[in-house]
C-alpha cells in the first residue's frame, strides 16, 4: 500500500533543487516522472471565452509562496467545477487552473525496527529518495484558480463556490473578483 506524505511536509518549504528530469539521463536525479493527476486546466464554455463573451472574472489568489500537491489542485478543480455547472446553467463560464505541477516530490524512506532498516537503507548516500508526487509553486500574488462568467448579481455566488473550496488549499488566499472593460 503507497502512503502519501503528508502536505505540510513540502508546503512551506522552498522548492528542492534538482527535482525536474534532465534530458541527459546522467545528470538526472530523478528517473521516473510520476503521473499528473490534474485532468483539465480548461472547463466550461471554452469557445465563448476565446470569443471575448464574458464580462466578469474571479480569482482564487495565493497570498504566500506555496507547493501545491497535484492532489489538492485537482480536488478544488472538482470541487469548483462542480458547483459552477450547477449554478451557471449551460455552461454559461469559464474556469481556468492557472498553475501546472512541475516540480517533482522526492522521499528518502527511512525504515526503523529490529532488522528492516540496515539491509534496505543508504543512510545518506544516494539519498535523493524516490520520486512520490508533484506539486505546482506558486509565487505571493499568482492567481491559482480563475473563473469567467456574465451578470453582476452571479458574482456573489460565485464567491460562494470559490470560498467553499478555499480550504482544501494549503495556503492563505484572498478572492478578488473584477469587471472586465470591453474595448
Amino acid at each position: 500500500m503507497v502512503v502519501v506524505r503528508k502536505a505540510k511536509a513540502y508546503s512551506k518549504r522552498k522548492p528542492i533543487v534538482n527535482t525536474r528530469r534532465s534530458k541527459i539521463q546522467q545528470l538526472s536525479y530523478v528517473k521516473m516522472v510520476p503521473t499528473q493527476k490534474i485532468v483539465k486546466f480548461n472547463m466550461g464554455d471554452i469557445k465563448g471565452f476565446d470569443e471575448g463573451k464574458y464580462n466578469i472574472k474571479i480569482e482564487i489568489i495565493s497570498q504566500e509562496n506555496v507547493q501545491i500537491r497535484d492532489l489538492a489542485l485537482e480536488a478544488v478543480r472538482q470541487s469548483l467545477h462542480k458547483d459552477f455547472s450547477v449554478d451557471f446553467p449551460n455552461n454559461s463560464y469559464f474556469l481556468r487552473c492557472n498553475t501546472y505541477p512541475h516540480n517533482i516530490l522526492r522521499n528518502n524512506r527511512v525504515y526503523s525496527g529490529g532488522s528492516k532498516g540496515e539491509r534496505i537503507q543508504t543512510g545518506m548516500s544516494k539519498s535523493f529518495g524516490s520520486p512520490e508526487g508533484r506539486a505546482a509553486i506558486i509565487k505571493a500574488g499568482n492567481p491559482v484558480f480563475t473563473a469567467y462568467f456574465n451578470g453582476d448579481d452571479n458574482i456573489p455566488k460565485a464567491r460562494a463556490i470559490c470560498k467553499k473550496t478555499v480550504p482544501k488549499l494549503p495556503c492563505a488566499t484572498k478572492i478578488v473578483a473584477t469587471i472586465i472593460k470591453k474595448e
